[in-house]
């Protein structure tokens, strides 16, 4: 017997949870309308203890950075989590609070804020091993139970999938190394929602520049996703871009699947 439900996910880049909680509207607010049944974010830029966050009606669950105001995780979610990992096992950033994987009877959600390249590639090193721990962390889950992977990758996949393409091959988030490192992601059998739901949708991006007004021209990327294993593939009812909502120099991300 299926009892699938349906769940209604958002995963969202703060770039600074107290910024965005001071901000009109405010955090609490945002979450309050996204009427979730989880939300993932990164980069809170948190040490424990630093916020008293008041959000009625979800469990809060976090994976802190070492290093004071800087990337750091976390889910609230409505549902009480069997169990939580924060560590890959990888020796590269594991101690920057860039997981937090929370086990559900049904299925995985793994929150992620992947390594930046930063500029001329200076990280590019560790981010590839990062992912490659990464890859086969979720490979792991996944031959345990349905996963939904989501947050900020720092790569837009493909061309379609940032404004300027051409001029930013080879930078950080479009170099040819983190798009062939995300392509083995899905290989090992994950699939991007909403590039499965919207394969030729064009100016849908979930990043933006705070330089040169690029909000406000659309001159973005698309870097933040959620992922799901092959065996959910089918049961993924709508994802979408939340570009209504401000507060971030990224939009939330939605995913509804049956799980």
């Amino acid at each position: 017997m299926d009892h699938a439900r349906e769940l209604r996910l958002v995963s969202w880049n703060v770039n600074g949870l107290r910024a965005v909680l001071g901000k009109e509207p405010g955090f609490v607010e945002i979450a309050e309308g996204l009427d979730a049944d989880a939300i993932a974010i990164q980069e809170t830029k948190l040490q424990e203890g630093q916020v008293n966050l008041d959000l009625p009606g979800y469990v809060q669950t976090w994976s802190y950075a070492d290093r004071k105001g800087y990337s750091g995780t976390a889910v609230f979610s409505r549902e009480e989590p069997l169990r939580v990992i924060r560590h890959i096992g990888s020796p590269q950033a594991d101690d920057e609070g860039r997981v937090c994987a929370l086990e559900f009877p049904g299925h995985w959600l793994v929150c992620a804020y992947v390594p930046n390249a930063q500029p001329g590639l200076k990280r590019i090193e560790t981010r590839l091993a990062w992912d490659e721990s990464f890859r086969a962390f979720l490979t792991g889950l996944a031959a345990e139970k349905p996963v939904v992977a989501c947050g900020d990758f720092n790569v837009a996949h493909e061309e379609i999938d940032l404004r300027n393409p051409d001029a930013n091959r080879g930078n950080a988030g479009f170099s040819d190394e983190e798009r062939g490192s995300f392509e083995r992601l899905l290989d090992a059998g994950f699939v991007d929602t909403f590039r499965q739901l919207h394969p030729t949708q064009t100016e849908a991006y979930s990043w933006w520049s705070y330089r040169m007004r690029a909000r406000a021209t659309n001159a973005g990327w698309r870097i933040d996703y959620f992922l799901v294993s092959q065996d959910a593939a089918d049961r993924v009812v709508d994802a979408s871009i939340l570009d209504d909502v401000y507060g971030s120099d990224h939009c939330p991300v939605g995913l509804t699947i049956r799980l």
